[in-house]
């Protein structure tokens, strides 16, 4: 029983930082390079939803896992737990929080009835996604250094 808890907390970590990667670098940059501005952004935020789903649940699966490791398989290193913990936090955070944020300032702009509170939504709305990007690539070198971590063990 202990190693599918091993398995399952291993198959969390390399799904979401393989999932980081690929929006991040491949999805994004494509969607944005192929289509216009706002288009790309619908798009982006139409996947974004989905795409913190994936850093949920593999940050439960994970979480959970850890503690039946250190429960039942004796112990467990602090530093991955709390990496871990760390990397599901701002997870959590930036889909929730941030990314609700930036939904509502999207929502705004759409709606706004003049292009002075237009550009002023805009200017909050670069903020937050510079936010968001930022906890994006912190979770992110987090997940490599789990990874890198594990690979120590092994």
């Amino acid at each position: 029983m202990l190693i599918l808890f091993k398995f399952l907390y291993l198959l969390s970590v390399v799904i979401w930082v393989g999932s980081i990667i690929f929006f991040s670098f491949c999805a994004a940059p494509s969607v944005f390079k192929v289509l216009e501005r706002e288009k790309a952004g619908e798009v982006i935020g139409d996947i974004f939803p989905k795409y913190w789903l994936v850093g949920y649940v593999c940050g439960i699966v994970g979480t959970l896992s850890l503690v039946f490791i250190a429960v039942y398989g004796g112990g467990l290193p602090p530093l991955r737990f709390v990496l871990f913990l760390a990397m599901t936090a701002l997870g959590f955070y930036s889909g929730l929080v941030v990314g609700r944020k930036a939904r509502g300032i999207k929502s705004g702009i759409k709606g706004a009835i003049d292009d002075a509170e237009r550009e002023r939504l805009r200017v909050s709305f670069k903020k937050v996604h510079a936010k968001s990007a930022i906890l994006n690539m912190v979770t992110l070198a987090i997940g490599i250094v789990i990874v890198y971590l594990t690979a120590l063990i092994l």
